[in-house]
């Protein structure tokens, strides 16, 4: 039997009769003739839940006995939701992380993924069983401990799944009904995207777009997972929500696929460092130990030997940085005059495979923004994208006037 891979987040089995909706979709494809494995979330909030719990009991927790906490959410929905299937009369059973086992490293709260055997669930498909309702977010570690994978990763354990499994497709089902050419709360002309290619899709996720957790992402993109990404809660059917794919399944692409914000970012600035072999690892080394998200970088030009190097971070690992970089500074690795942070900024960028092929987006964009009167603080560029560091006030504004240079509310 061919396999598909269904996973649902948190809205849509946030109650008992989301759970049920959520299992007809399932019974859906059942009918149709595919043994299915189900990914569930914890119902919404819950996870938040766990996690006060967790802090108020102990603030610096034990990271493993945290996993033991914050997986059981998924747990329930787990059990929850094959009970439901069962009341339909599809064969289906829960699985946990450890019973399949799903295989990871040691690094609790965030592991990686290491293996996925197939041999427990395939051979209870051959027994009978058309549904393993499998719970996200979690696996099992080499010395045989419960582990998370992060936030998100649900998403990531579908994917994984899919690629094990060879699925024929993995559906994610969301609150949403699909991948937008920006977020359609801030633009009301954005528009569903029937196909995105993996590289756009992961620039879109990396730059904000919370539709996809960017690891999973990565995971389909490596092994060729036909992802589609669609609504818990609108009618189904086969040309629903957005697949995201391979670029050469895409007939013809827009130059820009999408606009995507990030808005609660940070500017940082090291005044006067000294210019030398060796400094940006001596800058950059300590803030990657300290778990800093360092995103765009831009070293000034050099004066007498010294230069200012600036660079962006989520705005809530300031603190974090600060005192990685104090901590540098005082041991002697760094020596910079000045640590300057502006925390009111927010990047925006345009996102699309077309970019390789097509000259000029750089400067309509940077036209456009200037038009509105929006300064640039920092920019940067990949094969596919262009980011810019402005004022937040600015943010909606650029993300509206972008869209619409681009004319992204059309087709083709």
């Amino acid at each position: 039997m061919p396999v598909l891979v269904m996973k649902f987040g948190g809205t849509s089995v946030a109650t008992l009769d989301r759970i049920r909706r959520a299992a007809k979709r399932v019974g859906v494809e059942v009918s149709k003739g595919y043994d299915v494995i189900v990914i569930v979330s914890a119902m919404s909030g819950e996870t938040n839940k766990l996690v006060g719990m967790v802090e108020e009991t102990s603030p610096f927790f034990d990271a493993r006995e945290y996993d033991a906490v914050v997986s059981s959410g998924e747990n329930v929905t787990a059990g929850l939701m094959a009970l439901t299937l069962q009341e339909m009369d599809v064969p289906a059973r829960s699985w946990q992380g450890w019973q399949v086992p799903l295989k990871t490293n040691s690094a609790h709260s965030s592991a990686r993924i290491e293996e996925i055997p197939t041999d427990n669930i395939s051979r209870k498909f051959g027994e009978g069983m058309k549904v393993a309702v499998v719970a996200g977010f979690q696996g099992i570690s080499p010395e045989g401990r419960i582990t998370t994978l992060g936030r998100g990763g649900s998403d990531t354990t579908a994917v994984a799944f899919a690629a094990a499994f060879g699925a024929e497709r993995c559906d994610i089902y969301t609150d949403v009904d699909g991948v937008y050419t920006t977020d359609p709360r801030i633009c009301e002309k954005a528009r569903k995207l029937d196909k995105i290619a993996f590289e756009e899709m992961l620039e879109l996720a990396s730059l904000g777009a919370k539709v996809l957790q960017t690891r999973s992402v990565e995971l389909a993109m490596r092994y060729k997972v036909r992802l589609r990404v669609l609504s818990s809660f609108e009618e189904q059917s086969d040309a629903a929500g957005t697949l995201v794919c391979d670029e050469e399944d895409i007939m013809e692409s827009k130059v820009v696929a999408g606009v995507a914000h990030s808005r609660d970012e940070a500017k940082m600035t090291l005044v006067s460092v000294a210019d030398r072999p060796g400094i940006a690892a001596a800058i950059f080394g300590p803030l990657a130990e300290a778990g800093v998200n360092v995103d765009m970088i831009v070293q000034n030009i050099s004066e007498e030997g010294r230069t200012d190097m600036t660079f962006s971070l989520p705005i809530n690992q300031i603190t974090r940085a600060e005192k990685a970089l104090n901590a540098a500074k005082d041991s002697g690795s760094v020596n910079f005059h000045g640590l300057v942070t502006d925390d009111r900024v927010s990047k925006v960028s345009v996102v699309g495979i077309g970019m390789r092929s097509a000259a000029g987006v750089a400067s309509k964009m940077f036209k456009v923004l200037s038009d509105e009167g929006i300064n640039i603080k920092v920019i940067t560029t990949s094969e596919i994208k262009i980011s810019v560091l402005i004022d937040r006030k600015y943010m909606e504004l650029a993300v509206q006037a972008l869209h619409d240079a681009f004319e992204l509310e059309k087709e083709g």
